[in-house]
């Protein structure tokens, strides 16, 4: 399963990365904003190699990972491509906002690995890793 983490954090990207890895995830792309994450969705696409996951921070400068939804859910080769986000927001509004955009689920900030894979098998019930 390929999985692309979005966020302009290292260090988030890194733990993601890690716990990921620890659940036996081991084709993961990162991107430091929403900007970085479309163009290695286009080559992505364009290599006949798409993203089976994308995971992607919400707030994040250039372009924020609620935008980065709406890009990918008007996109036809890749509207239906599972998408989690993470996120501080934990406010009704930004949830019932991200759900109305097309998200796939949601995880707050901060989780812990068992929360990850029980948002990812929601998503995905048989994930290939």
């Amino acid at each position: 399963m390929r999985i692309l983490v979005v966020d302009d954090m290292v260090t988030m990207r890194k733990i993601i990365k890690t716990q990921l890895t620890k659940l036996g995830y081991t084709d993961i792309t990162e991107a430091d904003d929403g900007t970085t994450a479309v163009e290695a969705i286009k080559i992505a696409v364009s290599s006949g190699q798409p993203y089976d996951l994308i995971i992607s921070d919400w707030n994040m400068p250039n372009m924020s990972g609620l935008d980065l939804l709406k890009a990918i859910k008007s996109t036809a080769e890749i509207a239906n491509t599972p998408f989690l986000m993470v996120t501080a927001e934990a406010e009704q509004k930004s949830i019932i906002e991200a759900i109305k955009s097309g998200v796939s689920n949601y995880i707050v900030k901060p989780f812990t690995p068992d929360t990850l894979q029980e948002k990812i098998k929601k998503i995905i019930p048989n994930p290939v890793k």
